[in-house]
């Protein structure tokens, strides 16, 4: 089984779930005590989200790339980046090695393409949801992605001042809710919870529209690949 690098720490609370998720993947596909092998990189989020919040994304993909380097150095043979939001400098991760770059857009998309959805509601921080980077990556696969016309700070805050920290509400899943029940009445089949931590707070028990979990998608798609 090839070395799964793992970009992470942003943030840390949705990293411990891929190490998680990953190591169980792998004993469901390989039995027995077989666990993955994993090379973390965990950066510093207070870091990562002071450039967010300035839109200096040069730096944010010069740190994402740094780490990515370091990864290949330590003995990664493919890697993931542990974060939806982040994935706006894929391009510079990806350019920095030589070995494969996981998108996290993707199985998600493959996910809902043999599940015949068209139309999906694309839930996340306001960047994945506002900007066209995770959205333009869905076209391409042939997917029409809507997003919340309303509620996006409160979206967006749940995500930082909460789920990142731990926290998890009832009053904050209902919040989330209502933007599926929102989106549903828009034309949406299915949900994509673009964000790596929201798979926390919403499940296919919570949502009157079937979900898709990045974190979950994207975890199982490392194993697949480092098993190839």
């Amino acid at each position: 089984m090839k070395t799964i690098g793992i970009i992470g720490g942003m943030g840390w609370e949705s990293s411990a779930q891929y190490y998680a998720l990953i190591n169980r993947h792998t004993a469901s596909r390989r039995g027995g005590l077989h666990s993955a092998p994993i090379i973390l990189d965990s950066l510093d989020f207070a870091t990562i989200e002071t450039l967010q919040a300035r839109g200096d994304w040069q730096r944010a993909g010069e740190l994402l790339a740094a780490s990515a380097r370091r990864l290949q150095v330590a003995g990664a043979d493919l890697l993931v980046l542990a974060t939806n939001t982040m994935h706006i400098v894929a391009e510079d991760i990806e350019s920095a090695v030589s070995v494969p770059f996981l998108h996290i857009a993707d199985p998600t998309a493959d996910a809902l393409l043999a599940d015949g959805a068209g139309t999906v509601g694309l839930l996340g921080t306001r960047f994945t949801m506002e900007m066209d980077f995770y959205k333009d990556r869905l076209r391409a696969r042939g997917l029409e992605p809507l997003v919340p016309e309303v509620d996006r700070t409160n979206l967006d805050g749940i995500i930082y001042n909460e789920l990142c920290r731990g926290i998890v509400s009832d009053a904050s899943r209902a919040v989330y809710v209502e933007a599926i029940e929102r989106l549903a009445a828009r034309g949406a089949e299915a949900i994509i919870l673009g964000c790596t931590e929201i798979g926390m707070l919403i499940s296919d028990d919570d949502s009157p529209l079937p979900v898709y979990d990045t974190t979950t998608l994207h975890a199982a798609a490392a194993v697949e690949a480092a098993l190839k």
